[in-house]
């Protein structure tokens, strides 16, 4: 089996975030912060809990805000001295536990997220036999060890997390204009979604290409399943993206309250 702190995860960062307008003038969607850290910590700290350490940011839009904060996480997060002549700073301990190895790649402005793929792993994914691929805006409690290994145990060239979410909005089942149940927030049944949370062989990258314009969720991932090599890992437990305010206000109120379902404990 394949070593996982071996095994690259590409984080896709770069989208304009439109519908987070309110946090995302100033910095990029996987940057906003739940619980002071940013969304894309969370992420990333998930991983790590089950042994990836190797992450390639595919970066785009406000990059600079992305590589601001990697460049000075050691100063940020640890004691340090500095000589004001000089210029020189020195980093007394390293108050963290992050062993991280983090590139961050800027492969476009406006690149779409198959293009960004494709970009970065042209670049970046050298020797390895297997990689990762999430979105910068996703929590779950998914043991992403256990999806590593039903992935390489299949033959399929991809691994997609399915997710189960109930839906945002009660449901009503009528007969004529009598409504005979009342549902608030029913789960999907047997109704799967992507989850991102992404595994997939090298082979993989003749699906992608560089071109911006390039969307992973249409060709790329339409093609893949049409070839019959796109495999589904089925997870019903906690999982939330963060795509408006009150997505965010959740994870902030979950966070608060010291039940984050997505902090492996």
């Amino acid at each position: 089996m394949v070593d996982v702190s071996e095994v690259p995860v590409f984080v896709l960062c770069g989208g304009l975030g439109t519908r987070l307008r309110e946090e995302t003038e100033l910095r990029p969607k996987p940057m906003v912060p739940i619980g002071g850290y940013p969304i894309l910590w969370h992420i990333m700290r998930s991983y790590s809990h089950y042994g990836f350490k190797k992450f390639v940011l595919c970066l785009g839009y406000k990059s600079e805000v992305v590589k601001s904060y990697f460049l000075n996480y050691a100063s940020m997060n640890s004691d340090f001295t500095v000589d004001l002549k000089t210029n020189n700073t020195t980093v007394h301990s390293v108050d963290h536990d992050q062993d991280w190895e983090v590139t961050l790649a800027f492969t476009g402005e406006l690149t779409m997220t198959g293009g960004r793929i494709g970009r970065a792993a042209s670049k970046y994914l050298g020797d390895a036999e297997h990689f990762a691929v999430t979105y910068g805006d996703g929590v779950c409690d998914v043991d992403l060890a256990k999806e590593f290994t039903f992935h390489q145990q299949g033959s399929a060239i991809g691994t997609v997390l399915g997710v189960n979410p109930p839906s945002r909005f009660g449901e009503l089942m009528l007969e004529g204009d009598i409504v005979r149940k009342f549902e608030e927030k029913p789960e999907f049944g047997e109704n799967w979604i992507n989850g991102g949370y992404f595994f997939f062989r090298k082979e993989f990258l003749k699906y992608v290409s560089e071109d911006e314009h390039l969307v992973l969720e249409k060709d790329p991932l339409i093609n893949l399943a049409k070839d019959g090599e796109l495999s589904m890992y089925k997870h019903k437990g906690f999982w939330q993206c963060m795509d408006t305010q009150r997505d965010r206000d959740a994870l902030n109120k979950l966070w608060e309250q010291g039940n984050a379902p997505w902090i492996a404990k």
